[in-house]
């Protein structure tokens, strides 16, 4: 999307898939439980890898994880483990892979016993609603915050895996729970005018 005038968020460079996920996908607010879950599994995947690195192969892990269906994807066996190993579409690393089949059944738990589910539950710790940051250099932006530590904290007491501060700082920045573009950027106002769906 050439003309946009995304000032201080230069992290996609001009790639053209990069710039897309920036102009319509990173930011807006998230209430889907199922996606802000899908979304989390691929910030772990991300761990030590570069997210465009994770982007190009999106759809590969959707088909590959059963278009991340939670239901699906913990019933996943040695053997899925084995067909996961030998996918060269996506990131082939086991503890990674073992990991979203724990969080698929601890994000089920979650459905079931936590009121308004994972979703709701996600938000509580913003307050329901985004927190909206006011940088002007992606040099202030912070890799982790009080509130991402305590979110992974409670994450992994829940049974989560690869939810690492610094991860979820990320998803939180992916999903919209905080707005982290930058104020000359034109999605930062975009992005804060985002109503959650009914």
């Amino acid at each position: 999307m050439s003309g946009k005038q995304r000032g201080g968020c230069v992290w996609p460079g001009s790639d053209p898939l990069y710039l897309d996920y920036h102009d319509t996908e990173w930011g807006v607010p998230e209430y889907d439980g199922r996606a802000l879950w899908e979304k989390l599994i691929l910030d772990g995947f991300q761990a030590g890898l570069s997210w465009i690195t994770i982007l190009r192969k999106r759809e590969n892990f959707r088909k590959a994880f059963r278009n991340f269906d939670p239901v699906k994807v913990s019933k996943f066996t040695e053997d899925d483990v084995t067909r996961l190993l030998g996918d060269e579409g996506i990131i082939r690393h086991r503890g990674k892979i073992e990991g979203a089949i724990k969080n698929a059944k601890a994000y089920l738990e979650m459905e079931k016993t936590y009121p308004g589910g994972f979703s709701a539950y996600c938000w509580s710790f913003v307050g329901g609603k985004p927190l909206v940051n006011s940088f002007n250099s992606f040099k202030q932006v912070p890799a982790a915050t009080d509130i991402s530590t305590a979110f992974s904290k409670d994450l992994k007491k829940r049974g989560f895996t690869f939810c690492g501060p610094t991860i979820v700082y990320a998803w939180m920045q992916a999903c919209g729970l905080v707005n982290d573009h930058m104020t000359d950027c034109f999605r930062h106002k975009q992005v804060a005018k985002a109503k959650r769906p009914r």
